[in-house]
């Protein structure tokens, strides 16, 4: 919401505002106990004023009834306290390399700093955020990636501590979406033997979506979402629209993992997957409680 001091707020007559809280009712009545999982990354976590527009987005929905959980990442942020350290950052089919050195930076920033940046600036937009991580709870059990490569399948990729989900138990997050909390969850899971496994934030959002039934899945991304080769917005996909996408190198990269964990919360009951431009301030807002489409919804058919 605009601050009532703001020059934009100030523009707009109480009739008005009485107006567009009016033509949020029917959404926020229709969403009204649901679930919805937001990823949240790139750079809505970097700009601060981006930053104080999804607090605010999320506080909102939690007040009007509607169970928000973040899930985010923290690239950037792992990348620079890397390069302190005099670390290069290594990539295999968009998946972040992880010996243990870099496992140990990937917790204290994921698990740590970025974390607990996200619930501080929710706290002070009025809600009461609470971090997790896939440790807590025993909610995300791990065990090491095994990555083929995409072009010859008998090849194997080393990734590091690099998880694949084995089970997500949601319990601790159903426990406090009841008791008023917003859980903001980091994408760090734990093996049999206890060891930590650095898993993707895309595909955490996307099984979380899945074991929690969400009513959405929110993505929000660096760009205005998945663009055809011409450059232009899609917003509305199927699943074998995505098949064939795939198969042409339209998605490609950093987008693969993304894509592919929003289409399988679409398959498996997630009623519908968005992925949207995080760099839109209320971004949450518009596409949840409005009928203008902020980037492209993905359906299972």
């Amino acid at each position: 919401m605009t601050d009532a001091s703001s020059p934009a707020a100030a523009t707009i007559a109480p009739f008005d505002q009485a107006q567009i809280l009016a033509r949020a009712l029917p959404y926020i009545r229709k969403f009204h106990g649901k679930t919805m999982v937001i990823k949240y990354g790139g750079n809505a976590m970097t700009d601060p004023a981006l930053q104080k527009a999804f607090a605010e987005d999320v506080v909102l929905l939690k007040l009007v009834g509607i169970n928000p959980v973040v899930v985010h990442g923290g690239g950037p942020q792992i990348e620079g306290l890397l390069k302190r350290l005099g670390k290069k950052g290594e990539f295999i089919q968009g998946m972040r390399v992880t010996d243990p050195e870099t496992m140990e930076v990937v917790e204290w920033v994921l698990g740590g700093e970025v974390q607990q940046d996200i619930v501080g600036l929710i706290n002070q937009a009025g809600g009461k955020a609470v971090g997790l991580t896939g440790r807590d709870g025993a909610m995300i059990r791990a065990q090491k990636l095994k990555m083929l490569d995409n072009a010859d399948p008998t090849k194997e990729h080393d990734v590091g501590q690099v998880g694949d989900i084995v089970s997500v138990d949601p319990s601790v997050v159903k426990a406090l979406q009841d008791d008023a909390f917003i859980p903001v969850v980091s994408p760090i899971g734990f093996g049999e033997n206890n060891e930590s496994y650095n898993i993707n934030a895309d595909v955490v959002a996307a099984k979380l979506a899945t074991v929690l039934q969400a009513e959405k899945l929110m993505m929000l991304t660096n760009i205005s979402g998945v663009l055809d080769k011409q450059g232009a917005l899609m917003t509305d996909l199927t699943a074998q629209r995505i098949d064939e996408l795939f198969a042409d190198g339209t998605i490609s990269g950093g987008m693969l993992p993304k894509i592919a964990g929003a289409l399988d919360a679409a398959k498996s009951g997630v009623n519908s997957v968005h992925i949207i431009d995080g760099r839109v301030p209320h971004v949450l807002l518009l596409e949840i409680l409005t009928d203008q489409a902020f980037g492209t919804m993905i359906r299972s058919h």
